[in-house]
């Protein structure tokens, strides 16, 4: 496979839609609360969705259409609908608060909004300051039992897609590859959050190397995959919504997987042969005792990405699903995916070797490539790396050089070619002048038995300008000294935690990924 055959029979995302929703029409395509749609059921209520959208609202090719829902069938449905009506999708959290959400739709010019029912109260008290146009609304159990009336005076999802099937015909989409599909907002974690504009080339190159991979371990038309994921994020969009969609997989739509109990559920019925998530969830699922009951037999593939996987996760997970965990790597930024563990030969500690058609390299702070095996800043060139941020020139520039991107991941390239990631480079802490990674030290304090999870920071201190500090969930009462002596067997002296704090729990993005800002903005009290 060359850069030539990354989908270069689509014009645009529409026409892949379309072409695998036909070639794969009686097969099962999504699975949520109860319901299963066929990829002939998708088309047409994407379609009609889509007919509604161009005819009723008159959204032109290039409108900006956010979707604001958990992992519901209506995502999907919406999501091609806009695509197949020409309209730029703006990925946005159900969860969002009215300021995150002001900002996102005002720095998107968004006209149409598809927002989940329980998010309309935030919504009311901001859509003054928007350009909103036309808002569709839907809950989470529409498709199966649509509601008798609507209250809130907005569209209804299913009644949008009931009067399409009354509109004239779909307008075909004249989107080029390199017009902007989706805009894709980074989490802000270094300021403003921005939109990275990724083009129907960056989108649908992402999904055929990804194919190219998967299709190493999996089947055409044969696989099940679980889907915790929120689908805006870019992960799941493009590996779930585009990549498997290719392949006539089924994908089962968790909406909420801090309902472990209500997730096991989900997935009991299914011999499901796939699933993707990270350390919180593969720990929290395999502490679970329905879950240690469920037949694994049919489990081949097993992703994790978005936050460093830990050894612990790692080997529990195998012990009690039988199967390896498979690392990549990848930002909102590369639509997102840049590289993956090869199955069956997976390095832990490792994200693994690029996809097809993408270089990474490690550089240093001039630009200039590192020889192997030593630490640098990671660049990633590749048809699926951005078109740039959002109407932000100059942000874009600060990233983009010699057509490389800057991700401000430090690492590595190995000898063998899997690449290495030490940490972010805003999360390095330096101790007396010598760099210390929180993953290093993650990993081995989620080795003690008796950590559950684990979240390292740096806090500033007299002596040598930062401190290492820990912050721990125990399953059961440990003294700090005793997790301070562990460390010290497995670290040198300098990245051994000064201060280790004990939580309840720590603070997580809705997809379980702990959020070290909020750690780092906590006051340290406790010291070793």
């Amino acid at each position: 496979m060359s850069a030539q055959t990354l989908n270069p029979q689509f014009r645009n995302a529409a026409e892949f839609i379309e072409f695998h929703c036909s070639r794969f029409a009686d097969q099962p395509a999504y699975h949520c609360l109860g319901q299963t749609l066929t990829f002939a059921e998708l088309e047409e209520k994407s379609r009609n969705l889509a007919k509604w959208l161009q005819h009723e609202c008159g959204l032109q090719q290039g409108d900006r259409i956010a979707i604001q829902l958990p992992n519901l069938i209506q995502y999907p449905i919406a999501a091609y609908a806009a695509l197949r009506a020409g309209l730029i999708v703006v990925n946005t959290n159900p969860l969002y608060t009215p300021r995150e959400m002001k900002h996102q739709f005002t720095d998107a010019g968004v006209k149409a909004l598809v927002i989940f029912s329980d998010a309309l109260e935030r919504l009311e008290s901001i859509k003054a300051d928007t350009e909103l146009e036309h808002i569709l609304v839907t809950g989470p159990a529409d498709l199966i039992k649509p509601p008798a009336e609507t209250k809130h005076g907005y569209h209804d999802f299913v009644g949008a897609i009931e009067k399409g099937t009354r509109l004239p015909d779909l307008q075909p989409v004249k989107a080029a590859r390199e017009d902007i599909a989706v805009l894709q907002y980074t989490g802000g974690t270094t300021g403003v959050a921005k939109g990275a504009a990724l083009t129907h080339a960056n989108i649908l190159a992402n999904a055929a190397q990804m194919d190219h991979r998967i299709g190493q371990r999996c089947t055409e038309g044969e696989e099940i995959f679980v889907c915790p994921l929120p689908l805006y994020h870019i992960y799941a969009f493009t590996v779930n919504m585009l990549a498997l969609f290719s392949m006539g997989s089924m994908n089962i739509l968790i909406p909420n997987p801090r309902d472990l109990d209500g997730f096991v559920k989900a997935i009991q019925p299914f011999r499901f042969t796939g699933l993707a998530g990270i350390n919180t969830l593969f720990v929290g699922l395999c502490r679970h005792p329905q879950f240690q009951q469920l037949d694994f037999s049919s489990l081949k593939v097993t992703f994790s990405g978005g936050a460093a996987l830990t050894s612990a996760a790692a080997k529990l997970w195998q012990e009690t699903t039988g199967c390896p965990v498979t690392e990549g790597w990848g930002l909102s930024e590369t639509s997102p995916v840049a590289t993956l563990n090869n199955f069956g030969a997976e390095e832990l500690g490792t994200v693994g070797a690029p996809l097809i058609e993408t270089k990474v390299e490690a550089w240093d702070e001039a630009g200039n490539r590192m020889p192997v095996g030593e630490v640098g800043e990671l660049v990633i060139s590749g048809p699926q790396v951005m078109q740039g941020y959002w109407q932000r020139p100059e942000e874009t520039a600060k990233v983009m050089q010699n057509g490389f991107f800057r991700t401000g991941d430090m690492g590595l390239v190995q000898a063998n070619g899997n690449i290495k990631i030490v940490d972010r480079l805003k999360d390095m802490i330096i101790v007396s002048g010598f760099n210390v990674y929180p993953n290093e030290v993650e990993d081995v304090l989620s080795r003690h038995p008796q950590i559950v999870e684990a979240a390292v920071v740096g806090a500033p201190d007299d002596k040598t300008g930062e401190a290492v500090c820990a912050h721990v969930v125990l399953s059961e009462e440990v003294s700090t000294q005793e997790i301070i002596d562990f460390c010290r067997q497995e670290l040198t002296a300098y990245k051994v935690p000064r201060h280790v704090i004990v939580h309840s729990e720590l603070p997580k993005s809705t997809v379980g990924k702990i959020l070290r800002r909020e750690l780092r903005d906590q006051k340290v009290t406790a010291s070793a």
